[in-house]
């Protein structure tokens, strides 16, 4: 069964809470300190867009919304199955002289939610799928936190190269932030997202 038909089948999905957003900025610092792993800027929002005037205009609104504080422009793909996603970027945080500094994870989870909350509030909550924040450990290899909208949960998704996964690492990622994040407890539920836009790819 794929990620989006399992997602789809859930006849009673428990409430979301979409304030548990709000805690990726310190699961971040936690991955950097105890993983390596640093976010990529990006993030993206997963829906099943319905057909309609007022759904495209709410669409619309929402990337107007998020594009109109001088951020980088949200970017609007859609997967192979189909499904409809917004991709936001965060701002670049000052740095200093020779300094590195690491994206605006905060302002990127507010957008996150923005898009969410938005289409939630407009009777599309069913609509919702997931949420994803990108990481990589600095080789260019991805890790993404997804953020299941139906179930209100979190897990970690490693992709390996083709169609697979590197699960060592997503249980070493579960480990460290299992006290940041509600993880998902059911790792059957831990859907591959291979191919999500604002992920990237692993050579």
């Amino acid at each position: 069964m794929s990620f989006w038909r399992a997602l789809l089948g859930r006849s009673k999905p428990a409430r979301p809470d979409l304030d548990a957003l709000f805690a990726l900025p310190s699961a971040a610092l936690t991955l950097r300190a105890s993983v390596g792993l640093r976010p990529t800027g990006t993030g993206s929002v997963a829906f099943r867009a319905t057909e309609g005037a007022a759904f495209a205009d709410l669409q619309r609104d929402v990337t107007a919304l998020l594009d109109a504080d001088d951020g980088p422009p949200v970017e609007q793909a859609t997967d192979d199955y189909g499904y409809s996603w917004l991709v936001v970027r965060s701002h670049e945080a000052p740095a200093g002289e020779g300094e590195v500094t690491d994206p605006d994870v905060s302002g990127l989870v507010t957008d996150l939610h923005a898009v969410n909350s938005t289409l939630e509030a407009n009777g599309y909550g069913p609509s919702l799928l997931c949420s994803l924040l990108g990481f990589t450990d600095g080789r260019g290899h991805p890790v993404g936190l997804v953020y299941l909208y139906k179930r209100g949960t979190f897990y970690p998704f490693a992709p390996a190269g083709g169609q697979r996964r590197d699960n060592a690492l997503e249980l070493q990622v579960e480990a460290a932030i299992g006290d940041d994040l509600p993880m998902e407890g059911d790792r059957s539920r831990w859907f591959p997202v291979y191919g999500a836009p604002g992920l990237g790819t692993r050579a």
